[in-house]
């Protein structure tokens, strides 16, 4: 680990959290050994346009086959900044998420609840020279997910950045401004009290679309003492 030592364990949550079951099975409970990052880490990986198709961007359009997708429309934005407050300009962003019945589309998901034949649940897209980008989506669903009696996860979608180098990789999650069930989320609540805030977006009328799409914004922070939290 390169990274992970000098992370402030004050914003992201640990590696094993007994709450949230999966942790315990998957979780380190080794002391991590600092190795210093070759140089290939700190330079790459580096993506261009060719890698975002026009519709990527827009999860209500790159999964139709006969229609449009069902759910309340909204419209996902923000900014990616570095650890010194300046915008990262030129990084992949990857998207997925449940439909707006809770369900993924990937064959381990049982969940009973139907699948939207004209929705994919995945995008990707990359921010501009000011670190800015935008996703069109529907927005996802809860769902249960067996981790303790009557476990729902509350609505979210899971990010994916590059930033400049393999160093910066961040996966986390995004939730929603006023929903009940993050009180009762072990995976939200793993976070750190203080550092919760960064993973609920903000409502804006100002960004959303009228007669379209409600407006989220959501602004991430790669690394530093306001970073974004890891995904637990």
């Amino acid at each position: 680990m390169s990274d992970m030592t000098k992370r402030d364990w004050s914003s992201h949550p640990a590696f094993i959290c007994p709450e949230y079951k999966s942790s315990v099975l998957r979780g380190t409970s080794q002391n991590l050994i600092r190795i210093d990052p070759e140089l290939a880490e700190l330079t790459g990986p580096a993506f261009g346009p060719e890698v975002v198709g026009p519709q990527d961007h827009d999860l209500t359009k790159n999964g139709q086959v006969n229609g449009e997708p069902l759910g309340e429309r909204i419209v996902v934005t923000g900014q990616v900044f570095d650890e010194f407050g300046k915008p990262v300009p030129n990084t992949l962003i990857e998207v997925w998420q449940a439909n707006a019945a809770g369900r993924y589309v990937h064959k381990r998901d049982q969940h009973d609840a139907p699948l939207d034949p004209n929705f994919l649940g995945a995008g990707r897209c990359l921010t501009d020279a000011e670190g800015r980008y935008k996703f069109y989506t529907i927005k996802p669903g809860a769902y249960p997910w067996g981790n303790h009696p009557n476990a729902w996860r509350p609505n979210h979608i899971h990010f994916s950045l590059f930033g400049p180098s393999i160093a910066t990789r961040l996966v986390t999650q995004m939730y929603f401004p006023g929903d009940p069930l993050l009180p009762y989320d072990p995976i939200f609540e793993s976070t750190p009290a203080g550092a919760r805030a960064r993973l609920i977006s903000e409502f804006s009328l100002d960004v959303t679309e009228e007669g379209f799409a409600l407006g989220y914004i959501f602004n991430i922070v790669l690394r530093g003492v306001n970073a974004t939290p890891v995904e637990a």
